[in-house]
């Protein structure tokens, strides 16, 4: 006779317990029975360490999980879903929020003191990056880590979920087959050669205003320092400017634009799966490789919670339920989604760590967007 799933994995716990048990005081081992069947109910994950125990038992008692965000709601419903299932005692708060609302929210309610987001998770890596620079972050040695690789982690405080590329996408029912560039430079000689076609029809994000938008210029630049010439074409262009994936993507499927450039892949592939009209190119000289960066802030009011969830996010579970929304995993073992990921020669992955800094210096930011505004407006 088969038996329950749930048994097998119960009796599994208990035996090794008893065993552990017997040699301990009886007082002692009363006082181990909740972590036990802690462990047993809310089924530990294979391969931590017996103390995770004492983690997943704190956050039952904590009860709650916030989570400021970046990523929509529904991309991220698979995971949270099965996040739940594994942990029905937690109830996740989930509040979308853009990059430059979530890092400053975070940061005027740890220093007054506040409740804040537990687990703060944006694709805006260099303003996660300057959280934990400034100590709005707490250390954390996440069981998974020896999964991820080392361009995925800073500090044990800033963590790489996902590995996406940045794309452009476009409207295949309204763009020409030929005019379809496979790199930046073809991009740019596009926008200057049918200027006409292409004006007021190219989408992007505002620099000025979308935390990830700065960041995916910024990263061009170090790239290729040809960028600001592509800028130029932009501008030329009457580029239409964006704080967020949604109207940047409306744009192209309503043929508002015909290109949304460096857009998160992940939802432009989501889209063509919805949408035959909407094509994604990777460019073929260098795609940039971004991650929606996780950290559990100082002020976490739930942070044994926030680590379950971080924890969930890099599993092999987690990743799996992610790549299936197009968030391509960081971790290596979990195969991602066709197409997902640039082909290796092209990848050009944004590393964690203090680099990222150099562009959000004050003085820094004011020059590089000065500059960006003045190739924008030059033809």
């Amino acid at each position: 006779m088969a038996i329950d799933p749930h048994i097998a994995r119960t009796m599994r716990v208990i035996g090794p317990l008893r065993k552990i048990l017997c040699f301990v005081p009886r007082r002692r081992a009363l006082l181990l029975l909740p972590a036990a069947f802690a462990l047993i109910a809310a089924g530990q994950p294979r391969g931590y360490p017996r103390s995770y125990a004492d983690t997943i038992a704190a956050a039952r008692r904590e009860g709650t999980v916030v989570v400021y965000s970046t990523t929509d709601r529904h991309e991220a419903t698979a995971a949270l879903n099965a996040f739940r299932k594994r942990y029905p005692f937690l109830r996740v708060d989930y509040r979308e929020l853009e990059s430059p609302t979530l890092y400053n929210r975070v940061i005027a309610e740890s220093r007054a003191r506040k409740p804040t987001g537990d687990l703060i998770w944006s694709s805006a890596m260099d303003l996660q990056i300057k959280l934990v620079n400034d100590g709005y972050a707490q250390a954390y040695a996440s069981p998974e880590k020896p999964y991820l690789p080392n361009w995925a982690i800073w500090k044990n405080e800033a963590w790489g979920v996902t590995a996406e590329p940045v794309v452009i996408a476009y409207n295949k029912r309204l763009v020409p087959a030929k005019d379809v560039p496979r790199t930046h430079s073809a991009f740019e000689r596009l926008l200057r050669n049918k200027a006409a076609f292409y004006r007021g029809r190219v989408s992007t994000y505002d620099p000025r205003l979308s935390g990830f938008g700065y960041l995916q210029l910024t990263q061009d630049y170090h790239a290729s320092r040809d960028i600001m010439s592509l800028v130029g074409a932009l501008g030329a262009a009457r580029v239409r400017l964006h704080t967020s994936s949604g109207p940047l993507l409306a744009d192209i499927e309503s043929g508002r634009s015909l290109f949304a450039y460096n857009t998160l892949g992940s939802y432009a592939l989501e889209l063509a799966t919805r949408n035959p009209d909407i094509g994604v190119i990777m460019p073929s000289d260098y795609t940039l490789v971004v991650s929606r960066i996780a950290l559990i802030s100082r002020e976490a009011r739930q942070p044994n919670a926030a680590k379950l969830l971080l924890d969930f996010l890099l599993s092999p579970e987690g990743q799996r339920h992610l790549a299936r929304a197009y968030m391509a995993p960081s971790r290596e073992d979990v195969v991602p989604l066709a197409g997902s990921k640039p082909p290796a020669a092209a990848a050009r992955p944004v590393k964690l760590g203090p680099a990222l800094l150099a562009n959000l210096d004050r003085i820094r930011r004011q020059r590089f967007l000065a500059n960006w505004q003045a190739a924008l407006d030059a033809e």
